[in-house]
């Protein structure tokens, strides 16, 4: 049986599970898979951490280049992450004619062209199922189960952070800082948070979705993003006397006109799927023409879920460079469809304004709504104390981002307007 030999680059939390799993498992893989994979070359720049995991000091070094210049690796996996030094090192590993497995949502969301062209001169693979979804299968599934279908949707809750925090909030009243304490307390969110809490980690991962759903490539600048900062525990509070639930979403479509592809706080009906996966747990939810829809659920982070997902890729490749059939699945952008303007959506709002507590505020506003075209279906002015500032809640009909916005900005310079406290889209799935 030949020799699969693995170069490691990045033993952080994910790293580190790679090393766990393919101890233990080596012998698993060959009598269940038919590979003899062995990880042979190690790189990090945080040298202590190869005396923490027991490696081979000779087979250990803080210089990336050393795994990609030794010519017995078969195979590099990068794990370190963004799109600066990771790219050097992808980019050198596929013109080294070394097969590619990464977890780079960010490399593979904003310059994957760039990677599957760089493998097809070579002849060589990248894998990235861990990009998406940590532990859960998805990329997978949609480049082989699924092929025979036309993609109609993808979409999904599919940051952990921000779904825990989402969860606490709904569940116990928390505030939006008291939530993201709790998160950073327990390891769930970075001490920098702003890539989850801001949508920018869910853009990356549901731009890679949709360019392999719908054959057609959507990058990580194309995705309109907001994040959870503006949402207060009565949003979370509204939306369940509405029989709603708040997710950051990830959504995109295959319409007529093109790509719909956005991030942002979503109302979901409480009865759908994805309106019950709770804590740090992700999902995602597709929906074929041949198979109707279909819900892929599971561990969206942490080092041996996400380790998981990185494994098997190797296990993958291992297997067509042992068979010498590399390239089955290359590069499936073959299409070449628009990205829709967020300006053009059109769905239902949740809209909570802070406004002075005198006559007439309700009146000056739906106004203001009425003269953009944005027809109203309910409106709550929930009881304030005197002298405190009050609270108008209204819920649209289906109306389009553009003329809701520009109500918003109207209603913004309104002086009895204090503050516009949240916009929510609706989305009857």
């Amino acid at each position: 049986m030949r020799i699969i030999n693995v170069g490691l680059i990045g033993l952080g939390t994910v790293g580190s599970g790679v090393v766990e799993i393919m101890t233990h498992h080596h012998e698993d893989f060959i009598r269940r898979a038919g590979v003899d994979i062995r990880l042979t070359r190690f790189a990090d720049r945080t040298t202590e951490r190869f005396t923490d995991l027991g490696l081979d000091p000779e087979a250990c070094s803080d210089d990336w280049r050393s795994v990609i210049d030794d010519p017995e690796v078969d195979i590099v996996i990068e794990l370190i992450g963004g799109t600066g030094v990771a790219r050097d090192v992808v980019i050198a590993a596929l013109d080294a004619g070394k097969c590619v497995v990464t977890a780079n949502k960010a490399l593979m969301a904003s310059a994957g062209e760039e990677v599957m062209d760089h493998a097809e001169a070579r002849g060589v693979e990248v894998a990235f199922e861990a990009s998406v979804g940590g532990g859960i299968p998805i990329i997978g599934p949609l480049k082989h189960s699924l092929t025979s279908n036309e993609i109609t949707s993808v979409m999904g809750i599919v940051n952990g952070t921000t779904n825990y925090m989402l969860t606490k909030m709904a569940a116990e009243g928390l505030a939006y800082a008291d939530a993201l304490a709790e998160a950073q307390a327990q390891g769930f969110a970075e001490a920098d948070p702003t890539a989850d809490v801001d949508g920018h980690d869910a853009a990356a991962k549901i731009a890679i979705l949709a360019s392999i759903a719908f054959n057609s490539r959507v990058t990580l600048e194309q995705v309109p993003a907001e994040g959870i900062r503006s949402l207060a525990p009565t949003d979370l509070a509204y939306a369940r006397d509405m029989g709603y639930v708040i997710k950051l979403l990830a959504l995109a479509n295959r319409t007529e006109t093109g790509i719909d592809i956005r991030v942002h706080p979503t109302m979901i009906p409480a009865a759908h799927p994805l309106a019950s996966v709770n804590g740090v747990y992700n999902a995602i939810y597709v929906v074929g023409d041949s198979v109707g829809e279909t819900m892929f659920f599971g561990e969206g982070a942490g080092s041996l879920p996400a380790a998981s997902a990185v494994v098997g890729d190797v296990i993958e490749v291992a297997r067509h460079l042992t068979g010498d059939c590399l390239g089955l699945v290359g590069c499936t952008c073959t299409e070449q469809l628009e990205v829709r303007d967020l300006a053009d959506l059109t769905t239902r709002y949740f809209i909570r304004l802070q406004v002075a507590d005198e006559p007439g505020v309700l009146a000056t506003t739906s106004r203001v709504f009425a003269d953009h075209g944005v027809s109203l279906a309910s409106v709550m002015q929930p009881e304030v104390a005197e002298g405190h500032t009050a609270e108008l809640v209204y819920v649209t009909h289906t109306a389009s981002e553009a003329a809701v916005r520009a109500a918003l900005d109207e209603i913004r310079a309104l002086g009895v307007v204090t503050a516009i406290g949240a916009v929510i889209r609706v989305e009857d799935l």
